[in-house]
């Protein structure tokens, strides 16, 4: 039969070997059987039947079991302990499990919500302020067990860190004051601004929500219990953290953080060349200058390539500046580093 059909693929004009791939089959498994006596399939499969193998009967009652209203909204891993509770063994979580499949009743089955596949919250910006990305991290204090909670905020177009606080404590009070006072500093008008964030109670709290529907600031929210959905503030909270200024111990006040926070904000806007941005600083980019700078870069290297063309097998550095910026890409187009 697979033979026949085989060869009808090819006479409608498909490749063998493509043709085979597509049937399960080597292409050189097929000329040995077109060799032997018969020409047919000559896999032969199981012999006889698995010695474990539920009888007809031991079957039927699986079948009954998972489908009698006491167990019909429950999963095999609930159901064995229940009937071994009773006395009872009929079969393996796993042979129920291969019974529900068989039945094409492997469905969702306890009384609670399936689990529901969430968007990636996918954000593009193709200038400033139309994206930002917050997040609060902890600052080890002089109390052992204690921090202080840095609150952040970067336009994702930019990479630049538009305001930042450092509270004792985090909360949506704390978050609705900060983004209020950044969106404020930043002139954001209504309707132009998203800002991503997690799903942290401070990043969720009514007060704080509250505040940016008046400022005309739309939310998004990271999926659930996605570690990786917020990575523009996960990235500059590493590059703050591994700085060789950080502290290896705590710091000594909130004041002695806030200062600290201050000489980084200040490096990290003003003097850091930011690779996800052709090396120019978040300042730059975020002010336009990026432009003129980019457009220097290249006659240099242009001019270097005239005078000494052997250098160049290929085509120079790209010095174009980047244009838009997707948070969380379908694929993984965009570098946040």
């Amino acid at each position: 039969m697979i033979l026949r059909l085989l060869a009808k693929a090819v006479d409608d004009g498909a490749e063998q070997d493509e043709a085979c791939e597509i049937l399960g089959l080597d292409a050189t498994t097929v000329q040995r059987w077109r060799k032997q006596p018969g020409g047919g399939d000559r896999r032969a499969g199981p012999i006889q039947a698995p010695k474990n193998k539920l009888t007809s009967a031991e079957y039927r009652e699986v079948r009954a079991i998972v489908t009698s209203p006491e167990f019909r909204d429950l999963p095999p891993s609930q159901i064995v302990p229940r009937l071994a509770d009773r006395g009872i063994y009929v079969a393996s979580e796993s042979t129920i499990y291969r019974v529900l499949r068989n039945e094409d009743m492997q469905h969702h089955r306890e009384a609670s919500y399936a689990p529901r596949k969430r968007p990636r919250p996918e954000r593009r910006a193709i200038g400033p302020n139309q994206v930002w990305s917050w997040d609060i991290t902890y600052l080890r204090s002089p109390i052992k067990g204690a921090f202080f909670y840095l609150y952040v905020a970067i336009d994702v177009w930019s990479r630049r860190i538009v305001g930042w606080t450092i509270e004792m404590s985090e909360s949506p009070e704390h978050s609705s004051r900060f983004l209020a006072a950044t969106c404020e500093r930043e002139e954001v008008q209504p309707g132009k601004l998203v800002i991503h964030s997690d799903n942290g109670g401070p990043m969720k709290g009514a007060t704080l929500l509250a505040t940016l529907q008046a400022l005309g600031v739309a939310m998004s929210f990271s999926r659930p219990s996605v570690s990786n959905d917020n990575p523009f503030s996960e990235s500059t909270f590493s590059t703050m953290k591994r700085r060789p200024a950080f502290p290896d111990g705590p710091f000594k006040s909130i004041e002695d953080a806030r200062t600290w926070m201050t000489a980084f904000v200040r490096w990290y806007n003003t003097e850091h060349r930011h690779s996800g941005i052709r090396f120019v600083t978040p300042d730059e980019r975020h002010s336009g200058r990026e432009t003129a700078l980019l457009e220097h870069r290249k006659i240099v290297y242009a001019k270097a390539r005239a005078a000494r063309p052997e250098r160049w097998a290929r085509s120079t550095r790209n010095w174009e500046p980047v244009g838009e910026v997707v948070l969380n890409p379908a694929a993984d187009r965009v570098r946040v580093a």
